[in-house]
Order: structure tokens, then C-alpha cells, then sequence
């Protein structure tokens, strides 16, 4: 299966050839003044019912297109209309290599940004360093509890900011802190603890949107001059 080109359309589904088969893909254009970075948003547990069409993935989608970065989000493995199964994390890692794989072949000269959501942040961080992001952000990752080994991940040697909800019911922000803490980076990760927030930032959904736009705010790229959002 020969992969599809990198769309120009506002909005585009397309199907891209993972390791497991078929990746279910949305790609949305940026909004004017459009810069040279596409993001890559990574959806929560599957398990638990997470898919690329969750309303933080698509909040912090929508943060990052009106900044002026294109946005590409798809579905793990056995998620939607993706082929094959949940694999604990091992697999999803590689789905999102495929997919930057992609991105970098179609569009080679930009800059690749990564963002991921809960189970999502997991992977993402977890292929960081690998994959040499511009940017990471990480919303509420879960650092402590469920099955995903965070002492094994090497923090992003890149710009990278963390959202995380004072009021989660799912992941721990006392362990979020502690872990960041913990890395003794120098510096550290840009902090936003949000208070009266839950894990799906019920009713802090635009929020979440400005606390997105403030933290990447330095680290934009310049704006590609003469681009449109087309």
C-alpha cells in the first residue's frame, strides 16, 4: 500500500499504512499566520474508550491549528477504523513512528511537533527522543499507577510543557510533580497545574486551548511568508 500525500485541504481522513495495517488519520490545515510544523496528537487509553476524537485531543488540536501549526491525529491500532490490537504501548510506540515517518517524508522541511493526552503523553514521550520533536507537549501523563513505566523514559531534549488538572481523578498530580521534580532537569519542563480542573478538563476545555497557545507561544516558528491556511 503506497502512502497517500500530505493533504493541502482543510480537512482531510486518509488512511496511512502502519506496522499493523491501516492508521485511521485526520490532518487539519493551520490557520493563518500558517508556520512550518506539523504536530502530531496522540489520543488516551483505548481501552478505556480513548480515540483520536476526544475532546482534549481535538482542544489541543484546534490550540495548536491557530497557532499556525498543521495538526495530524489518528487512531492506535484497533482503535476505530485502524487495523489490529491493543498492544500495551509497545505497538502504539511504533503506529506513532510510522505516522512521523510520514510526515517527515511529505513534508521534509518542517518541523515535527508532538502532543499527546494521558496514555497518549506516554507514548509520545516515550518515542521523544527518538523521533528529535521541535516541541512536546504532555497533558496529564500519567506518571504514576496503570502499567506504563515512566522511570524508563528519557525526558525530551526539546522544548516541553506539561498540562496538568489539580483535580484529576485518574493520574495522580502529586505523582506528576513529584516525577517531574524527580528528573532534575535544567530547565525544567514549563508547569501549568490548573486548578478546579479534572482529567477530561470538564467545562475547562478553552482553558486548556489558552494554556496551549501561552506555552508554545516562544517557541513558534517564524511564519512562512506568502503561506495560507490552504
Amino acid at each position: 500500500m503506497n502512502q497517500p500525500a500530505f493533504p493541502h485541504e482543510a480537512t482531510t481522513t486518509l488512511t496511512l499504512q502502519g506496522p499493523a495495517g491501516a492508521l485511521e488519520t485526520i490532518v487539519e490545515a493551520a490557520e493563518a499566520p500558517v508556520r512550518d510544523a506539523v504536530a502530531i496528537v496522540c489520543h488516551p487509553l483505548p481501552t478505556d474508550g480513548g480515540t483520536m476524537h476526544n475532546k482534549v485531543v481535538t482542544m489541543a488540536a484546534r490550540a495548536l491549528r491557530e497557532s499556525g501549526i498543521a495538526t495530524v491525529r489518528f487512531n492506535f491500532r484497533g482503535t476505530g477504523a485502524s487495523e489490529g490490537s491493543f498492544d500495551q504501548g509497545r505497538g502504539e510506540a511504533d503506529d506513532l513512528r510510522a505516522v512521523a515517518a510520514w510526515v517527515r517524508e511529505q513534508r521534509p522541511g518542517a518541523r515535527l511537533w508532538l502532543a499527546g493526552f494521558s496514555f497518549g503523553s506516554y507514548i509520545t514521550l516515550k518515542c521523544a527522543n527518538e523521533l528529535h520533536p521541535g516541541m512536546v507537549i504532555s497533558i496529564a501523563p500519567p506518571a504514576a499507577g496503570r502499567n506504563w513505566d515512566f522511570s524508563t523514559l528519557t525526558p525530551p531534549q526539546c522544548p516541553w510543557l506539561v498540562i496538568q488538572g489539580e483535580e484529576d481523578e485518574i493520574v495522580d498530580p502529586q505523582a506528576v510533580y513529584a516525577w517531574i521534580d524527580s528528573l532534575k532537569l535544567d530547565p525544567p519542563p514549563e508547569l501549568v497545574k490548573m486548578p478546579e480542573t479534572s482529567h477530561f478538563f470538564h467545562r475547562r476545555l478553552m482553558d486548556l486551548r489558552g494554556a496551549i497557545k501561552n506555552g508554545i507561544k516562544p517557541y513558534l516558528p517564524p511564519a512562512t511568508e506568502g503561506a495560507t491556511s490552504a
